[in-house]
């Protein structure tokens, strides 16, 4: 990343852990691909010391339903049944984003296995809410189910086999809180659609932001939107749809 990207990126409220300044002083004789890589190499490992947090709160469960939930989670990571879903970080952030809104209509976009869906269960079996999730792959729908009802919460999800472009107009609103976790490339049609079911006040949450570089600047650049980042995870967008 040059520095004007990097100024780029952080000047749209992203945490950029970059090196110095001004790169490395290339040394007589140094070929050019000895240098690009060391500094691949140095961002790369600098990058990802950045975003290691020195904090640590691992989930407790209060109620019997949220011991069920978090033991379904634990199985799945301890048995890899987790398919390309949102580490333990953005998980949680998940939870506490839903709850804290006091959501009770949640729509995902991007089911895999139902790991991100547990954790919005974690949120939803408190305020009383459902989950409308969306999967293109039938073997990933169909583990997920087996995951929801392991965890107590099949009455709580409602699962939809097929692709998301098409079926989200199967959606009502108004929608409390959308979390966009698919084909990277479909982000902005994704936006397009769900953002008029979203309630004034509601939040529009992505992952993997930083393969979606479309996405990041609709976000960033319509005023009737406040977008934050929270990048202890993999790299998670909140968006407010403002009143």
């Amino acid at each position: 990343m040059t520095t004007l990207e990097a100024e780029r990126w952080a000047g749209r409220g992203f945490l950029y852990c970059g090196g110095m300044r001004g790169g490395f002083q290339m040394q007589t004789g140094m070929k050019r691909t000895v240098v690009v890589t060391a500094m691949l190499l140095l961002a790369a490992a600098v990058a990802g010391v950045c975003q290691q947090s020195p904090y640590a709160n691992p989930a407790m469960a209060k109620t019997a339903a949220e011991k069920n939930i978090l033991a379904e989670l634990d199985r799945m990571v301890k048995d890899h049944e987790t398919y390309l879903s949102v580490p333990r970080e953005d998980g949680e952030a998940l939870w506490v984003l839903t709850e804290a809104a006091d959501s009770k209509r949640v729509a995902e976009i991007g089911t895999s296995t139902g790991f991100s869906g547990l954790w919005f269960c974690l949120a939803l079996q408190a305020t009383g809410g459902h989950l409308t999730t969306f999967e293109i792959n039938h073997q990933r729908a169909t583990e997920a189910r087996e995951h929801f009802k392991e965890a107590g919460v099949a009455d709580r999800v409602t699962l939809i086999e097929g692709d998301a472009h098409q079926n989200v107009a199967k959606l009502k609103g108004p929608i409390d809180v959308v979390f966009i976790d698919a084909d990277k490339d479909g982000y902005v049609d994704y936006l397009k659609k769900v953002l008029p079911l979203v309630r004034p006040g509601g939040l529009i949450l992505a992952h993997n932001i930083e393969m979606a570089p479309d996405y990041v600047r609709a976000v960033t650049t319509n005023p009737d939107l406040q977008t934050i980042f929270y990048m202890q995870g993999r790299g998670l967008s909140v968006t407010l749809k403002k009143r």
